[in-house]
């Protein structure tokens, strides 16, 4: 029996799956560029504090209301930063998840 390349792949073959594989590249750094160039934002305590990210998980500006500022209850402070915080890494790792599916080995 004669093969044609390795394991019984043709030259053909290897040469598509590269191609595939070049493509499937392409397309995950695309994703991951088009991820770290977004914008996520989230608003806590009625709008008292509010966090803006990028899709690198870089803060890009957070923004507290003085209403909310109480020497006396720093805790309510901290704990509105740390939601916010929060909920745009989870809205981050929505998105991650959407533009870049799991690839096994990856």
């Amino acid at each position: 029996m004669a093969y044609g390349g390795f394991g019984g792949f043709g030259g053909g073959n290897i040469q598509q799956l590269m191609r595939q594989a070049q493509k499937m590249q392409e397309d995950m750094n695309k994703a991951k560029q088009e991820l770290e160039e977004s914008e996520f934002s989230s608003s806590v305590g009625g709008g008292m504090v509010e966090v803006v990210m990028k899709g690198d998980k870089t803060m890009k500006s957070i923004k507290i209301k003085q209403e909310v500022v109480d020497p006396d209850d720093v805790e309510m402070l901290e704990d509105l930063v740390v939601s916010a915080v929060n909920d745009c890494l989870g809205q981050i790792a929505r998105k991650e998840k959407e533009l870049l599916p799991s690839i096994p080995g990856m």
